[in-house]
């Protein structure tokens, strides 16, 4: 039997509701599944809510809404946060990202997002 965790887009304005909505569908109020990229990947591989080696999917309902709440402008948000912390080696790439977001090219919150279901649990994102 394949578990079905529900994400509701309308509640998903920025990055950080991502993380609350999805701890919250996988593991309960004020349950966490990642805070982050690279927490969130490691998230979908098993163990922190979600069974190992899948046997899940992820419905996305109004994620239209979500497309567009977490497009160029959180984009650039989260890239400027990003430029403030990363290393010095990585602000000219980060700057370079930020540039594209506010010219509204490249990929977004959302895009990003949807690579790493797709990467580390193919299949398993069902939009609705």
């Amino acid at each position: 039997m394949t578990t079905i965790y529900v994400l509701d887009g309308k509640q998903i304005q920025t990055l950080e509701d991502f993380w609350r909505v999805m701890g919250e569908a996988v593991n309960g109020p004020g349950g966490y599944f990642g805070g982050g990229l690279d927490s969130f990947n490691d998230c979908l591989g098993g163990g922190f809510g979600t069974p190992d080696g899948g046997g899940f999917d992820v419905q996305w309902r109004d994620h239209a809404h979500s497309r567009q709440a977490l497009g160029y402008g959180e984009t650039a948000r989260q890239l400027e946060r990003r430029l403030l912390r990363c290393h010095p080696t990585n602000r000219s790439s980060v700057a370079k990202e930020l540039d594209a977001a506010h010219a509204g090219q490249g990929p977004t919150v959302f895009d990003w997002l949807v690579t790493i279901f797709a990467d580390e649990a193919p299949g398993v994102l069902k939009p609705r």
